[in-house]
């Protein structure tokens, strides 16, 4: 049975397993290079921005400091969520924080001076519109659910000569679910999800890929941007001694939700056998027994060429 889930809860139980993944030594590269950049401020676009979580992680680890910030989402409830979570949290990691006339925030402490615009629109239209107008773009679990060469097309042109990219958690085509349930049946699964993402229509266009991680190199030299950096950043989910940490359970009920929901009704699958499948990995969270893996990878990268907008 598919469950009725909340999306803006299970964003924010990811921050904890992506502050895990993230791979750190592509995330200093990242900052060194926008740091370099040398305008003040420096103007950075994140698409698919959800609840905020990548602002808060930026200003948590610190290397940035005078930001004009464009948080883009198209979900209108993740951007208003976004507008009344970061304030809170700003606070209560000492800073000030302070309510701008046409909404945005200006969160600072000591030299860290962040302006936050958000916007409620589909991320590739925007961009379009603001041609050579920003030093940095932040992709933050998002290439993967598009057609990727349509993607860099529409984003890029947004960037300045010589801009930088960053483009974090691509799935990599690595699902692991342990201990094993119904081996065969869950291989089977898992190929069909797979599959299903790189099958997945929005508007009629193929949008995902499950090997993005891999395959943007190769996007990326051919858009032309210069990959820097790159490296794992798996997800890698299992309960200590008192359970699964943060709210990382909800997290997982949500993952298996999502293959079930993926794959409900399909035509090669035993229904009730895929059911209670589902069913006992749903149990297992609930008795602090499952480990999940997902293999994922970071990059980030300079733009060589200003391309003509798409």
């Amino acid at each position: 049975m598919i469950q009725e889930m909340d999306f803006i809860r299970y964003l924010a139980a990811k921050k904890s397993v992506d502050d895990r993944a993230i791979n750190s030594h592509v995330w200093e590269t990242a900052i060194q290079a926008l740091s370099a950049q040398g305008q003040a401020p420096l103007r950075i676009l994140e698409v698919g921005a959800g609840i905020g979580t990548m602002i808060e992680r930026l200003l948590e680890r610190g290397g940035l400091r005078r930001v004009e910030y464009t948080a883009l989402d198209e979900q209108p409830e993740n951007i208003a969520h976004a507008r009344q979570r970061l304030p809170v949290w700003a606070k209560a990691h000492g800073f000030h924080v302070q309510q701008e006339v046409d909404g945005a925030l200006t969160i600072s402490r000591d030299d860290i001076r962040f302006r936050v615009c958000f916007h409620h629109a589909e991320a590739l239209e925007f961009a379009r519109q603001f041609a050579g107008q920003y030093d940095g773009l932040i992709a933050h679990a998002f290439l993967d659910l598009f057609d990727i060469p349509t993607a860099l097309a529409a984003l890029l042109p947004a960037l300045k000569p010589e801009g930088l990219v960053y483009f974090s958690i691509n799935f990599d085509g690595v699902t692991i679910l342990e201990p094993a349930v119904d081996p065969e049946l869950e291989d089977q699964i898992l190929a069909l999800y797979h599959r299903s993402m790189d099958e997945r229509q929005i508007r009629g266009r193929i949008s995902g890929d499950s090997r993005a991680g891999r395959r943007l190199f190769a996007h990326l030299r051919q858009a032309g941007v210069q990959v820097l950096d790159a490296g794992a950043s798996d997800w890698v989910v299992f309960p200590g001694a008192q359970g699964y940490p943060e709210d990382e359970g909800y997290f997982l009920h949500f993952i298996i939700n999502t293959i079930f929901q993926a794959l409900h009704a399909h035509p090669e699958l035993p229904g009730e056998r895929f059911e209670r499948w589902a069913a006992r990995r749903h149990a297992q969270i609930e008795r602090g027994e499952l480990v999940y893996i997902a293999h994922q990878l970071d990059l980030c990268g300079r733009l060589e060429k200003k391309l003509v907008s798409a």
